[in-house]
C-alpha cells in the first residue's frame, strides 16, 4: 500500500503548479510526466519530475528489498509486487481519483534499478539509440519498456520479476496509444524540434 501511495504522488503536477504558470493537464499533450513538463514549462522542470518519478519507482522497492532477507522464499514475488504498486500509483494516481496519471516509463524504471540495475542499463540504451535515431521519446520509451523484460530474465533469471517487467510493458504500450496513432499519421513531435 505504501508503495502504491508513493507512486501516486503527481510531480509533474505539483511542480508545475508551484514553479509555473503551466497548467499540465491542459498543455502539449496533457500528461503529468516528465516529456510534456519539459516540452511545456522548461527543461528544469523536466528534469525535476522525471527525478521525482524515477525516485517513487526506486524508493519503495529498495527499502522493500532491505525488510525481506536476500534469499528469503518469495522475496522475488515480494518485490515484484511492490514494484507493480509503485507503477500502479504513477498511472492511477490515488490524489487524482485515480485518473490523469502518467505512462509509467519513468517510475517503472526506477523500480526495476532497485532490483536488476544492469537491466536499466540495457533499456536506457536501447532508448538512446532510438530517440537518437527517430527523434520520438515515445518510441524510445516504447522499445526499451518491450526490452526490460528481456534484460531483467537475462540478468535476473527471475520469473517473478520478468512477469511484472512484461506487465508494466503491456500497460506502457496502451498508454502510448494516442502517440502511437500519431506516429502513424506522422504528427509525433520530435524532441529536436523547437
Amino acid at each position: 500500500m505504501a508503495a502504491y501511495l508513493a507512486g501516486s504522488v503527481p510531480f509533474g503536477l505539483v511542480l508545475t503548479k508551484l514553479f509555473s504558470s503551466v497548467d499540465i493537464r491542459k498543455q502539449g499533450s496533457g500528461n503529468i510526466g516528465a516529456t510534456n513538463v519539459r516540452r511545456t514549462a522548461g527543461n528544469l522542470l523536466g528534469v525535476l519530475t522525471l527525478l521525482g518519478d524515477v525516485g517513487k519507482g526506486l524508493v519503495p522497492v529498495a527499502i522493500g528489498a532491505c525488510l525481506v532477507s536476500e534469499g528469503a522464499s518469495g522475496r522475488e514475488l515480494y518485490m515484484a509486487a511492490v514494484a507493480l504498486c509503485a507503477f500502479a500509483g504513477h498511472l492511477f494516481p490515488l490524489y487524482l481519483g485515480f485518473r490523469g496519471g502518467g505512462k509509467g516509463v519513468a517510475t517503472w524504471a526506477g523500480a526495476v534499478a532497485a532490483f536488476s540495475p544492469v537491466s536499466v542499463v540495457v533499456a536506457l540504451l536501447v532508448f538512446a539509440m532510438m530517440v537518437c535515431f527517430t527523434g520520438r521519446v515515445s518510441v524510445g520509451s516504447m522499445t526499451a519498456s518491450i526490452t526490460l523484460p528481456v534484460a531483467v530474465w537475462e540478468a535476473t533469471g527471475s520469473s517473478a520479476m520478468t512477469a511484472a517487467a512484461a506487465v508494466a510493458a503491456l500497460f506502457i504500450i496502451a498508454r502510448h496509444r494516442e502517440n502511437i496513432a500519431r506516429l502513424l499519421a506522422g504528427k509525433e513531435p520530435s524532441i529536436f524540434q523547437k
